[in-house]
């Protein structure tokens, strides 16, 4: 059990660095803003790289008496987790595929062994005995991303592909961390490289099922991906074909192959409407066919498959996830040429009912089954039910897999269209991930079967007993009840002594589902209690918890966190003084909003990548992924009164002169999701309106993206900064009796 008490604080002030004001004035529906701080948007200046390395050589100097208690955190985080690992393997066609983890290697190798066909199907689809460490006869390495990323500042990996036939393997690398990779094409039968290098793609790739082409995505100036193009091997990439290019600056671009790998699906939409095209890859010269149009206004997805009817008759027929009539979504079924007709003569079948109560995320198929995910209670669930009968008065039964916790998730995490059986993900906030495979029923097995095939070791003397879940609800100022997943170490006296963290995201639909988290652990066991605040803007009750949080409604996002904060300051758990608050991304513009309406609340903030200059990025269209935010925030270049309630909240322009409390603003200098720009210039205005005496510090990677830096390791330092700033501006820096690693 490590102590740390005698980490002590510089005695001498330190002088944070002070950009040049240089007035930038913005104009909008009569609005005058001068912003001052706005040149350091230029990324290529001189001026603005050594400012960011003197903001980092400042947080360095504030925060070095952390280092002993980063350096702990690190190492709890190293000693829990089982460096040499794998994954568990996953079947594709006639190969086994999965991952090894190395100790003192910071990625993933990724690898196969042939698989057998018996002829016994759950036999074959059951997957082989990988021991970490040891290799299995005729293993194949397909990409050990160590020798990958040797000698590069940054590697990740954004999409992998095998043909039919195992031959070819396709991988596409980022090495800057601005989410933009090269593709590259491997033979796996001599492990040469092919000639073929795509540059400047985006993440997902995949082969037709001939082989002989591959298709990728494409982003524009801004970030968006608008183009899908496919290469046909062998040729020039300047010859590549664009199968469909999106020119709405307010539409997303996505591609997959249908489950039975007949189409190419292409998903274009934005939060509120969307629209499918189909095309069938025996028949390419047929063109894209779009499924509903996008003026219908409609939420849906499409699938294609085959569903044989009751005389064996198989009919085209489409899988429709839809918000028609349904707030919370729905599934029908659709005979292929009903599409043809005018949307209100069509006919649809419905599979799975509209529910106020049931939030319907998804659904696919497999070759005998439709599985469905939902959301109930908050809880992410998984429901399958047979095709033989589907949308008629002889539709079979749901049946859901059955876990024994309150508080957990369940999802799909992998499947094939001809398997017996679907891989689900499980976890909880004290239950490591599990993998399992569920036996699709059958009429000699009706509830199907769960296999658990892994639960990924936890080392440490780790027991779950050692710490609580519960669900608690705060009540926002309109009545809203906002819920919450309390957790702490089990030995945390009920006395109001305790420091308290509460952490938050609430956007884009995104719900915080339980999952288990090492790095975590070591919060609660400095007698930290954690509440993850399920604010609106998430998409944890449903589409109507969404729509009340986004737009014209985001301010409840915010002021439901702060129902949370003085829920648990009230709790009888933690002292109100030494209460905390994290968040990132859009969560980081949460941290901002809420240290502008409530700084008094809160004793330190940590703001990851965060969104602070929220207003002033999406007036700006040729900014990454700015029309895309319209859906979300409203558009503030076309409507006043966006404009005007914007303005009243995004963090950069709600500064006031108050005491602020401690805070981090931690990013990435390639992050192409919320810029640099954004938390350099907030820390700055910041620093010259608090009437209080806290520091307020940035933390910049200089390699890394919107996730941070990449390998294991490095993350794993990341996240011990982030905690260590946390526990040490709580006062929580010390192991509880009997916490820590054992």
């Amino acid at each position: 059990m490590t102590q740390i008490s005698g980490a002590t604080q510089p005695s001498t002030p330190l002088v944070p660095p002070v950009a040049k004001q240089v007035p930038t004035t913005r104009e909008h529906h009569g609005d005058v803003f001068v912003d001052n701080y706005e040149w350091l948007r230029d990324k290529e200046s001189v001026e603005v790289i050594e400012h960011l390395k003197a903001e980092n050589s400042y947080q360095e100097a504030v925060t070095a008496h952390q280092e002993p208690l980063r350096e702990a955190i690190f190492q709890e985080i190293k000693g829990r987790t089982l460096e040499t690992d794998l994954s568990v393997p996953h079947r594709k066609d006639d190969w086994w595929y999965y991952a090894r983890s190395v100790e003192g290697q910071e990625y993933g190798i990724h690898c196969r062994i042939r698989a057998a066909n018996s002829g016994n199907a759950v036999a074959d689809w059951t997957p082989p005995a990988v021991e970490p460490g040891v290799e299995l006869p005729g293993e194949v390495i397909l990409l050990d991303g160590n020798v990958e990323a040797e000698g590069k500042p940054f590697f990740a990996v954004g999409g992998t592909a095998v043909t039919r036939d195992g031959n070819l393997f396709a991988y596409a690398v980022d090495n800057a961390g601005d989410e933009r990779f090269t593709l590259r094409i491997k033979d796996l039968r001599t492990g040469e490289l092919l000639p073929d290098v795509v540059e400047n793609i985006f993440y997902g790739v995949a082969f037709s099922p001939d082989g002989t082409q591959i298709f990728y995505t494409v982003v524009d100036d801004s970030w968006r991906p608008y183009q899908v193009k496919s290469h046909v091997l062998g040729t020039p990439v300047s010859a590549d074909e664009v199968i469909y290019q999106e020119d709405d600056v307010a539409m997303w671009l996505g591609f997959e192959l249908s489950a039975d790998r007949r189409h190419l699906v292409l998903s274009i939409g934005c939060s509120e409407f969307s629209e499918t095209r189909l095309m069938r890859l025996d028949e390419p010269d047929a063109g894209l066919v779009t499924v509903i149009p996008r003026d219908e206004r409609i939420l849906y997805e499409a699938e294609p498959f085959l569903l044989a009817g009751p005389d064996g008759q198989e009919t085209e027929t489409i899988l429709l996830t839809h918000n028609k009539d349904a707030i919370n979504s729905m599934v029908s079924i659709v005979d292929a040429d009903e599409f043809i007709k005018p949307l209100a003569e069509q006919r649809w079948r419905t599979v799975v009912e509209h529910s106020d109560a049931v939030r319907v995320n998804g659904a696919g198929v497999t070759s005998t089954h439709l599985v469905v995910s939902v959301r109930q209670d908050t809880i992410e669930r998984v429901q399958v039910l047979p095709l033989e009968g589907l949308g008629t008065a002889a539709q079979g039964t749901a049946v859901e897999p059955a876990f024994d916790e309150e508080l957990y998730t369940a999802g799909v995490s992998g499947s094939d269209y001809s398997a017996p059986v679907i891989r689900i993900g499980y976890t909880s906030y004290f239950t490591p991930s599990r993998v399992y495979d569920f036996v699709l029923p059958t009429p000699e097995l009706p509830g199907g079967e769960l296999l658990l095939r892994k639960e990924s070791p936890v080392l440490g003397g780790y027991s779950a007993s050692d710490y609580v879940a519960t669900r608690e609800w705060a009540t926002a100022a309109d009545g809203t009840r906002v819920p919450l997943s309390v957790l702490r170490h089990v030995s945390v006296q009920e006395d109001s002594t305790a420091a308290g963290l509460v952490y938050g995201y609430g956007s884009y639909e995104v719900s915080m589902d339980p999952g288990f988290g090492i790095a975590r652990l070591s919060l609660l066991d400095r007698g930290i209690v954690m509440v993850i605040a399920h604010v609106r803007g998430g998409g944890e009750l449903g589409r109507r918890w969404y729509d009340d949080g986004k737009k014209l409604n985001k301010k409840n996002t915010f002021t439901d966190f702060i129902a949370a904060t003085d829920w648990l300051a009230a709790s009888g758990w933690v002292a109100p003084d030494r209460i905390a608050a994290m968040g990132g991304s859009a969560g980081g513009l949460l941290m901002g909003a809420v240290a502008n309406l409530a700084p008094e609340k809160y004793a330190a903030i940590v703001a990851a990548v965060p969104f602070v200059d929220a207003l002033n990025t999406i007036l700006d269209p040729e900014l990454p992924l700015s029309a895309l935010e319209w859906e979300e925030w409203g558009n503030p270049i076309t409507d006043p009164e966006v404009y005007e309630y914007m303005k009243s909240y995004t963090p950069y322009e709600n500064i006031r002169a108050v005491d602020y409390p401690k805070i981090a603003a931690v990013t990435s200098f390639n992050d192409t999701r919320v810029l640099y720009v954004e938390p350099a210039k907030w820390v700055q205005l910041l620093r010259a309106e608090t009437t209080g005496s806290e520091p307020i510090v940035m933390k910049i990677e200089m390699d890394g993206g919107h996730g941070g830096a990449s390998g294991r390791y490095v993350q794993w330092r990341e996240r011990a900064w982030d905690y260590a700033f946390v526990a040490d501006s709580l006062g929580a820096i010390d192991l509880l009796p009997g916490a820590g690693l054992k």
